[in-house]
């Protein structure tokens, strides 16, 4: 029987998800537990028929002096925060999560000459890409095998190199299975892995859609097997997705602290035998897809650390197209012929071609930062702007670590930026002349075609697939393009 004061607790408990926390006499904590309905599971324990009761439940229960709980927004959250709590306090009665394990973890192994995409449970610093953490082991496993299947990744290294320079990526069923190259360069193959961490980040919405129009398709084939592999498929993303959004603090990767931005800094000067310490860093990025939305960025560390307020954005202006080098050279010249104080460091993210294009803008400014160098993601190798020689430092220096951050924040403000005008080019579109279309509605014909001209080139019944399309409205869709063809 419980407590005057627990029956009083137990009757203010929510009936929302969270995780209820157990103590004893003492105020510690002995048992934790996660529940759909707060209120209703901690109430079993003390409503249950007490032959009901095993040896350490009927054990537990006596031990109960107060019950703490804390609100989640899903039984997914719960069950997440439950596993952190119990790693953390270590209750004696909690004997099933006490052992560390943790939920499995989608890795990209960016390191290798062939990167791979493995699970596992434990985050390491190895220049990997994590995704997850996945409560449902069974959705993140058919995410890796449609990512296999979809984009032509690899889950082991262990392919051989031949001749000519390509990669033999299977030797059994699956070169005749998958629908991709079984032969592919190692230029090929990373083409697949950045499509593949597009898709992961959250850029899967076409392809959910096309998988819906395969699985009815199926469906009205009467091909239920091959249908519900497809809703299998889709319903393993939407959790995928899912999953990361909620749990997107768990996936980043920590702010460093201040004092492993500070060895870095050393390992920095002793690496490029400066004076002394870079304290200010900026770094450039090019971003565009297929030559469209082409833009830059730049982002500025100091002591080590992002400084936010520095970062600045940029339109390419002089030309038209996917010149990486040309754009290199006009955001380099517009941002340093307008400025005084140049950083101690200014990292190009690319090899020599990249570096080359910025020491002409400064050519053309005639004054020069106190160090130039290029960072070349496929090795990691660091260019310097004097002679091209090149610099590998081990995986572990933090001074390599840190350009990596700067790098990396550099690309993801670039992506950023570019995503931004995608979103406003579609309101801005041509299909702002077409009556009767809602954003999303626009949103949705252009993800599932593509381009406005591949667009243009649909049959009336192709475009009403496009949920929210009508069969009239779709003739009256296809007469509005062909018009404007």
């Amino acid at each position: 029987m419980a407590s005057p004061s627990l029956k009083e607790k137990l009757r203010t408990l929510p009936t929302k998800s969270g995780v209820y926390i157990m103590r004893d006499t003492f105020g510690q904590v002995i048992y934790i537990g996660k529940a759909l309905n707060l209120k209703k599971r901690v109430a079993q324990y003390f409503h249950s028929k007490k032959s009901s009761y095993n040896a350490k439940i009927a054990s537990l229960k006596e031990s109960i002096c107060d019950i703490d709980f804390i609100e989640t927004k899903s039984e997914t959250q719960a069950l997440i925060l439950e596993s952190k709590l119990i790693k953390e306090w270590k209750p004696r009665y909690n004997s099933d999560l006490k052992d560390n394990k943790n939920f499995l973890l989608l890795r990209v192994e960016l390191f290798r000459d062939l990167p791979t995409f493995t699970l596992c449970r434990t985050r390491k610093d190895d220049n990997s890409l994590y995704f997850g953490p996945y409560v449902s082991s069974q959705k993140i496993r058919q995410l890796l095998n449609l990512l296999k299947k979809k984009f032509g990744i690899i889950s082991s290294d262990a392919h051989p190199k031949k001749s000519d320079a390509s990669y033999h990526l299977y030797d059994d069923a699956r070169a005749d299975i998958y629908s991709l190259s079984n032969i592919v360069t190692q230029k090929e193959y990373l083409e697949r892995v950045e499509n593949a961490i597009n898709f992961l980040k959250g850029e899967s919405v076409n392809l959910i859609e096309k998988l819906n129009i395969e699985m009815q398709k199926e469906s009205e084939a009467l091909n239920f097997e091959k249908a519900a592999k497809l809703r299998d498929n889709i319903l393993a993303i939407k959790h995928s997705l899912a999953m990361n959004k909620k749990s997107e603090t768990l996936s980043s990767p920590a702010r460093p602290s201040k004092e492993r931005a500070f060895l870095g800094m050393k390992e920095i000067q002793k690496a490029l035998n400066l004076s002394e310490k870079a304290v200010t860093m900026e770094c450039f990025d090019i971003s565009h897809i297929s030559g469209s939305f082409c833009v830059a960025s730049m982002v500025h560390f100091k002591n080590g650390l992002p400084l936010k307020s520095k970062y600045r954005h940029f339109k390419i202006k002089s030309f038209i197209g996917n010149d990486d080098f040309k754009a290199m050279n006009e955001v380099v010249f517009r941002r340093y012929s307008k400025i005084k104080d140049f950083p101690d460091l200014l990292l190009i993210d690319g090899g020599a071609g990249q570096v080359s294009s910025t020491l002409k803008a400064f050519e053309q400014i005639n004054r020069y930062p106190k160090k130039i160098i290029g960072l070349a993601k496929r090795e990691e190798t660091i260019v310097l702007s004097e002679d091209f020689s090149e610099i590998k430092l081990p995986k572990n220096n933090e001074g390599l670590k840190l350009l990596q951050r700067l790098r990396d924040e550099a690309h993801r403000f670039a992506n950023s930026f570019n995503a931004q005008l995608r979103s406003k080019k579609i309101k801005e579109s041509i299909l702002d002349d077409f009556s009767g279309l809602g954003e999303k509605t626009k949103t949705k014909l252009l993800n599932h075609f593509g381009s406005i001209n591949d667009l243009k080139k649909a049959s009336i019944e192709e475009l009403s697939k496009v949920d929210g399309i009508s069969k009239t409205k779709a003739l009256s869709l296809f007469d509005f393009l062909q018009k404007l063809s």
